[in-house]
């Protein structure tokens, strides 16, 4: 292990031979201060409930999480509610809480509408500095570990679960490596807050570095090193272009949403950021990773990655590889189900017509035997 003064001489010496400016050099290590990680409690706050962005029928509130262990400024997460659909809850039935993904935020209003329609209050959650919760100078869902976004989901669930009795979390991508970890810390070290959990939904869930596997293996040590000596040091953009191009309706899409919250080639990333991607990802790969509750992954038949877009780009998962997916999604729950939809995009409930209602139908058929 590093002292933290060697770390600070390690971090000036590849400043030097990267040639970096300071600002990419991460602040808390060389500070006296280490800020903890941990499940924060929701204090008895109500929320207070106003109208969203999505308009009639929606409204958010304001989850003010208190200093962020990663920058130690104050931060937030933005909970919304489907309030017209959530009126036609049935008392039997988990609430929903959908968990987005990298450079996203929650729009997926269809999503919203079909399952209320089945009964399922339906709840969604942006991230410290995502969506709705980014505040002006923050950067774009950056991290040092996926552990920092665990008070919020807890805070959330606790909320959604005071009204609804037990939760579902609905997790995509980035979200979806997110959920399994803070399912499994709360079954460690929460187990009341656990206890509310009745399953889990994985969307796509990014469960491995979707690159050439001797690469990964051999890259990893060098992202973990220079993720920790020096943060913010930007990487390489792109590689979501052809997944925009596909879903927005500006381009070849059907889909309306904010392209500052959600730009189709995605939001700047830092070296600290894809440090914490692959500790989650390994934590999941070591097996000792248990969501505690029967959990349900969704991906697509095939994907279709690095390229450019071309109509191949609507039926496929263009950012991530499928069969990662496949291998990693059982790892993460003792009781777990994958299902494969055929043609349907990243999100598989931003796929075309067909694709989206086998989503439905799987998803519904699923949550009916829980």
């Amino acid at each position: 292990m590093f002292t933290v003064r060697r770390e600070c001489v390690l971090r000036n010496i590849l400043r030097k031979t990267f040639m970096l400016q300071p600002q990419y050099a991460a602040p808390p290590e060389c500070s006296a201060k280490v800020a903890s990680i941990g499940v924060m409690s929701s204090k008895n706050l109500e929320p207070t409930w106003m109208p969203d962005i999505l308009g009639d029928g929606y409204e958010q509130a304001a989850l003010e999480l208190g200093e962020d262990p990663d920058t130690g400024k104050d931060v937030r997460a933005v909970l919304v509610r489907a309030t017209a659909g959530n009126a036609n809850a049935k008392a039997d039935k988990p609430a929903l809480l959908w968990i987005h993904g990298l450079s996203d935020y929650f729009f997926q209003t269809h999503v919203a509408e079909y399952f209320t329609s089945q009964g399922y209050p339906f709840y969604a959650i942006d991230l410290r500095r995502c969506g709705r919760a980014r505040t002006r100078g923050q950067r774009w869902h950056y991290t040092t570990e996926m552990a920092h976004y665990f008070p919020e989901l807890t805070w959330a669930l606790e909320i959604v679960a005071k009204q609804h009795g037990s939760v579902v979390p609905f997790a995509h991508s980035t979200g979806g490596l997110i959920a399994p970890l803070w399912a499994d810390h709360l079954r460690r070290e929460d187990p009341a807050n656990h206890a509310k959990l009745k399953g889990m939904i994985l969307n796509s869930p990014w469960l491995d570095l979707q690159f050439n596997p001797l690469a990964v293996r051999l890259g990893r040590p060098v992202i973990k090193l220079l993720g920790r000596a020096i943060p913010l040091m930007p990487l390489p953009n792109g590689g979501l272009g052809a997944y925009g191009a596909s879903i927005h309706e500006s381009q070849h899409g059907e889909w309306r949403f904010n392209t500052e919250m959600k730009p189709l080639d995605g939001h700047r990333k830092y070296m600290g950021w894809i440090r914490a991607v692959v500790k989650a990802q390994e934590e999941i790969h070591s097996g000792e990773v248990d969501t505690g509750v029967p959990t349900l992954t969704m991906m697509s038949s095939h994907s279709y990655l690095g390229e450019d877009y071309s109509p191949a780009a609507d039926a496929a998962d263009t950012v991530l590889d499928v069969e990662q997916i496949r291998k990693w999604a059982p790892k993460v729950a003792e009781v777990t189900e994958t299902k494969t939809i055929d043609g349907a995009r990243h999100d598989v409930f931003l796929s075309e017509p067909f694709a989206r209602e086998v989503a439905y139908k799987t998803t519904t058929e699923w949550l009916e035997q829980l």
